[in-house]
């Protein structure tokens, strides 16, 4: 049987056999989504996530099931077999805030102020006690993906200049607090987050992609929201989200400021070697289209005079993603 067969056998013994198909979307990873409408209208989306590609549906599960029940919006597990690696989970639609955004600019304060006042909320409650620390090892292994890939993909490549980046990112993460104490999704931005003003509340904000949540910094996903790779945020949108963030949580503005940038320095990082590698490694070059903007952001955080240790080093590594940088990075795509 093949995968397609084994996904229309699931789909019909959950009573969907009479149901259209229609891709819906995939993302760089081995997972798929496919929109089933039944006759009379009903949606929902099959989620293939094959287990002989790495695919585990089961983190999935959780943390959809903890948002939820947190009064997020979530998808709902309408259905599941975990071993097979299929769900059908609840349909919460394509208005994504990056399509809204781009026909409705005028919505951009609305949307992003409702997406941080999600994580405030969500930011209320310690992580369940069971997720993974992001801690300052881990996230000095995911920064420096940007010499084992980006810096190699350029003939930059040398460990003696790897381990001063790696140690400068330690560095600059070692000091701050806080570093384990609530739910981080990691890919909290306009391509994972949906515009639903017919629910009220937090729950206007759909969220998708969150099965790689840890344990973390609260100003980890603020970041990954306001220094998006994929969409230009306006430098008055993050500061003005960073306002609203800090008002509603009465935290240390000094402190938390200083850990956005160093947590903002080791997210732009690890993006970089990681759409390197989508490209060198997976064969998908489109993301290096993202890597100026990502550079931009980077930049920007490594302003901040504590963490000049940290511009020094990537500054004598990284060489700067220009035109040629990615036409070498592209001309290499998928042979390494």
């Amino acid at each position: 049987m093949t995968r397609d067969d084994a996904l229309a056998d699931f789909a019909a013994r959950m009573g969907w056999q009479e149901a259209t198909w229609v891709t819906v979307a995939g993302d760089a990873s081995n997972r798929r989504y496919m929109r089933l409408t039944r006759p009379e209208g009903e949606t929902a989306i099959l989620m293939d996530a094959p287990p002989d590609r790495g695919e585990d549906v089961r983190p999935f599960i959780r943390i959809a099931e903890y948002l939820c029940a947190q009064g997020l919006s979530a998808p709902r597990i309408l259905h599941r077999d975990t071993e097979a690696g299929m769900l059908l989970i609840e349909d919460l639609g394509d208005d994504l805030f990056a399509r809204v955004l781009t026909e409705q600019p005028a919505l951009e304060n609305s949307l992003y102020s409702a997406a941080t006042d999600v994580l405030l909320s969500l930011h209320e409650r310690p992580a369940p006690a069971d997720l993974a620390p992001y801690d300052v090892g881990l996230m000095a292994d995911m920064a420096a993906l940007a010499h084992d890939w980006y810096a190699t993909g350029l003939g930059r490549a040398d460990a003696e200049a790897r381990t001063p980046l790696h140690s400068a990112m330690r560095d600059a993460l070692t000091p701050l607090d806080g570093l384990d104490a609530v739910l981080i999704q990691r890919d909290y931005h306009a391509e994972n987050l949906l515009w639903m003003p017919e629910r009220d509340g937090l729950a206007r904000v759909g969220l998708l992609d969150f099965q790689d949540a840890m344990r973390g910094h609260r100003a980890y996903d603020l970041v990954s929201l306001l220094q998006d790779a994929r969409r230009d945020v306006p430098e008055a949108t993050e500061a003005a989200m960073i306002a609203r963030y800090l008002d509603g949580w009465g935290g240390d503005a000094t402190a938390f400021t200083a850990a956005y940038r160093a947590l903002g320095a080791q997210r732009n990082l690890r993006i970089i070697g990681v759409f390197a590698r989508l490209c060198l490694r997976d064969g998908k070059p489109q993301y290096l289209d993202f890597l100026p903007r990502v550079w931009t952001y980077l930049m920007r955080d490594l302003d901040a005079p504590e963490l000049a240790a940290l511009r020094a080093a990537v500054t004598d590594l990284l060489p700067p993603p220009d035109s040629g940088a990615i036409d070498r990075l592209r001309a290499q795509c998928s042979s390494m």
